[in-house]
């Protein structure tokens, strides 16, 4: 028995698309798992707050980010701090006034983590509006941070714009 070759269905290649419930297939070898590496030091608890606060209320100072980051101890923060500067996310600065006064900031890789924390806001804006805003409303990251400069690290959660 021969095949028609014109009603035989044509495979399709799993590295140029993507169907929702389907095995994502990466197009090289993976070793590790990228999210749970990542997870390693980002998903341990107040951490993406602390990277909130500091990249996105531009809380720099030890006692403003214990006062923000609701629940934290000060031993914790202490930790979360430590580990994020030896992990290269954050850099601690010293400027030696009386009293000393200590800063922290975000490095490349700090600023890189940026897009996660909008991944969360675009989410939370979008499946939990009732908690999230005053309103109830459903809004578009773009309705919540309508600065133009933010456009590189926003998420769309609209698969139309896939």
């Amino acid at each position: 028995m021969t095949r028609n070759p014109q009603t035989m269905a044509k495979p399709v290649d799993p590295l140029k698309f993507w169907t929702e419930g389907t095995p994502m297939v990466p197009a090289v070898p993976i070793v590790n798992c990228p999210i749970a590496t990542s997870l390693g030091v980002l998903g341990k608890k107040w951490t993406l707050l602390i990277i909130r606060d500091i990249s996105m209320r531009k809380m720099e100072r030890f006692s403003d980010l214990l006062r923000s980051v609701n629940g934290i101890t000060p031993r914790v923060l202490s930790a979360r701090l430590k580990e994020l500067e030896s992990e290269g996310y954050i850099r601690r600065t010293e400027v030696h006034k009386t009293p000393k006064i200590v800063r922290w900031g975000l490095t490349e890789k700090g600023w890189d983590a940026l897009p996660i924390l909008m991944s969360y806001v675009a989410f939370g804006s979008k499946w939990h509006a009732d908690t999230v805003f005053a309103d109830g409303r459903e809004r578009d990251i773009a309705d919540v941070y309508p600065q133009r400069n933010l456009r590189k690290y926003e998420v769309s959660l609209d698969q139309k714009k896939w």
